[in-house]
């Protein structure tokens, strides 16, 4: 087995006062030779936006976009007329194929909105741009590694790549085992809250391991914990 840590500390932050975004890998002005991607996890944003504010209409083009939000309510909007608020619990992927241009605004005038923006690069290019969003309950994933997206399982949304992204919200001293679903690929596992012990080693908050050349491993939750684990193949 072979992993790399990425401390929370390390990552490349901007605050723009509307929109404090905490950068995994390289993006906008954070530049990082050694931190471009993880296999084809391309981004990887820990965003708050304040209360009103958000990302006017851009666009996009071959790229697997998923919307995880933590707190609050998001906004999403589209050019194929696409209107949705996306709320704690929900999981959206956008597939923007041959291209799409959308708007993501915190929903609410009152409170701010807390989100994981993550980009994948596509298994096939040029598709014709496609949503998937549902909702998952945080509670129906205690002591469970619940899988919120996938290619080939209908309880998930669906991505244009082999990849599985598995959400679980574990309690202090619960332990259980990964097992990948393709023995290529990698796994970008990324803690939301807590602490835990991945094969002996120590992962916080907000900290960030890859794992490669290994089929399973065990996971601790050494607190109450949430994370997010991310498999994903190795080559572009």
């Amino acid at each position: 087995m072979k992993t790399i840590l990425h401390k929370a500390s390390t990552r490349g932050h901007a605050n723009h006062g509307w929109l404090n975004s905490y950068h995994t890998f390289s993006f906008a002005g954070y530049h990082n030779e050694s931190r471009n991607h993880f296999g084809v996890l391309r981004v990887l944003n820990d965003d708050t936006v304040a209360a009103g504010m958000g990302f006017g209409k851009h666009p996009h083009d071959n790229m697997e976009i998923i919307s995880i939000p933590l707190s609050g309510d998001l906004h999403h909007q589209d050019s194929t007329g696409r209107d949705k608020i996306i709320q704690q619990g929900d999981v959206q992927i956008m597939s923007a194929g041959t291209g799409i241009a959308h708007s993501e605004m915190n929903a609410n005038k009152d409170k701010e909105v807390k989100f994981l923006q993550i980009w994948v690069f596509p298994k096939v290019k040029n598709i014709e741009p496609r949503y998937d969003q549902k909702t998952f309950k945080p509670e129906d994933r205690v002591n469970q590694l619940t899988t919120v997206v996938a290619p080939d399982n209908a309880d998930a949304v669906w991505i244009n790549q082999e990849a599985w992204f598995t959400l679980g919200n574990l309690k202090q001293n619960f332990e259980t085992t990964y097992q990948l679903h393709q023995s290529k690929n990698g796994v970008y596992i990324f803690i939301i809250k807590g602490d835990v012990t991945i094969n002996g080693i120590s992962i916080n908050e907000r900290d960030g391991l890859g794992i490669t050349e290994s089929e399973t491993f065990n996971i601790k939750a050494d607190t109450d914990t949430e994370l997010l684990l991310m498999e994903i193949p190795m080559h572009l």
